[in-house]
């Protein structure tokens, strides 16, 4: 998942499994989305298959490149995948349509999509800058005074 949360819009792939390939293939359909930007910020989570190579071993290797140059990646800390927004939205999510049986994983989660996006659904992030010093204490330096 991959969303916009100031947008309210998210973009959805059901795979099945989380290869490299399958991520790849992700980035290309996020970029595809944004076909006058330049430059797309993605913070996201340090799963393993999050690498350069796995553009490389999906695409030939001048659109590998001109996909990897098109975006910024920003990793949320190795134990922090809360502060990714998507995150987020996967919990939106699993708690609005997947917490029962379902016919269609892929159809149920485009129709969810479609509905939030819709209503131009935003996540209203409120952790502050404040607040990670409390709970972030251990990644913030501390000086002798």
């Amino acid at each position: 998942m991959a969303t916009e949360p100031l947008a309210g819009r998210r973009q959805t792939k059901v795979t099945q499994r989380r290869t490299k390939t399958d991520w790849a293939r992700f980035l290309r359909d996020i970029a595809a989305q944004y076909p006058g930007t330049t430059r797309i910020t993605l913070v996201m989570d340090n799963l393993n298959t999050h690498r350069p190579g796995a553009l490389y071993e999906t695409f030939e290797p001048a659109q590998a490149k001109a996909l990897w140059d098109r975006f910024e990646f920003v990793h949320t800390p190795k134990h922090g995948s809360w502060l990714n927004v998507a995150v987020v939205e996967l919990n939106v999510m699993i708690r609005q349509c997947l917490n029962r049986r379902i016919h269609s994983l892929r159809a149920e989660v485009a129709a969810w999509q479609a509905a939030r996006d819709q209503i131009r659904a935003k996540v209203n992030w409120q952790f502050t800058t404040d607040d990670a010093r409390v709970k972030l204490k251990r990644l913030y330096p501390t000086f002798a005074v």
